[in-house]
């Protein structure tokens, strides 16, 4: 996030990308829909609000990569690995939108603490990034795996019958894992146990709410 503007341009671009992240739903993909070919399973009110409770937490882990990428790409030392978070940042939105989209069809809101997810992983990807490149790309790699661990969970809860659910997390957690690569490629650092322990549970706290509230 190289160019011409000022410190004030950049404050008021990324204020207004937080605001469209978490209310505003673009109907635009580059990708189709996922679940575009697949007809709608019988849930029943049980399954249903299951589903909405997953969909919901998932949503709110998209807004959180948006603010997590954002901060990173703002103070990514290297401007291409800048670009790379900001190119990251853009299919994390798709995915965003894809949850949104299910979640309508389920008649499910999103979480009402979105603005704080997106907010706070905005400072920790600051953060990070302010640490250095090699940090900030350990922590994507780190993120992503346990991403993707927990988009296997999320596979294996829902009901048999809504393939639409799961073709939407799979696509998403192939995404994932390809953030992960390509992070590990442009020289992620390992980080230490302790704070891939300490994601482990800011990530548990963030599911348990995002599910309910």
């Amino acid at each position: 996030m190289r160019s011409s503007f000022g410190f004030i341009d950049y404050v008021i671009i990324e204020l207004q990308h937080g605001l469209n992240t978490c209310h505003v739903r673009s109907p635009r993909y580059q990708r189709p829909y996922p679940a575009r070919k697949i007809a709608p399973a019988q849930l029943n009110d049980v399954e249903q609000k299951q589903v909405a409770g997953l969909m919901r937490v998932n949503n709110a882990g998209e807004v959180a990569a948006q603010g997590l990428y954002r901060g990173q790409a703002l103070l990514a030392r290297n401007r291409q690995i800048s670009q790379s978070m900001s190119a990251a940042a853009e299919e994390e939105n798709e995915h965003l939108n894809w949850c949104q989209r299910r979640l309508a069809e389920l008649n499910a809101s999103r979480s009402k603490l979105d603005g704080f997810w997106y907010w706070g992983s905005f400072s920790i990807g600051a953060l990070a990034g302010a640490l250095g490149d090699r940090w900030s790309l350990g922590f994507v790699e780190e993120t992503e795996k346990q991403v993707c661990r927990h988009l296997r969970r999320h596979v294996l809860k829902l009901p048999e019958q809504d393939q639409r659910s799961r073709a939407i997390l799979e696509t998403m957690q192939a995404d994932e894992m390809c953030h992960a690569v390509r992070a590990h490629q442009a020289g992620a650092a390992a980080l230490p146990q302790p704070v891939k322990t300490a994601m482990g549970w800011v990530s548990r706290i963030m599911t348990w709410t995002a599910y309910r509230i």
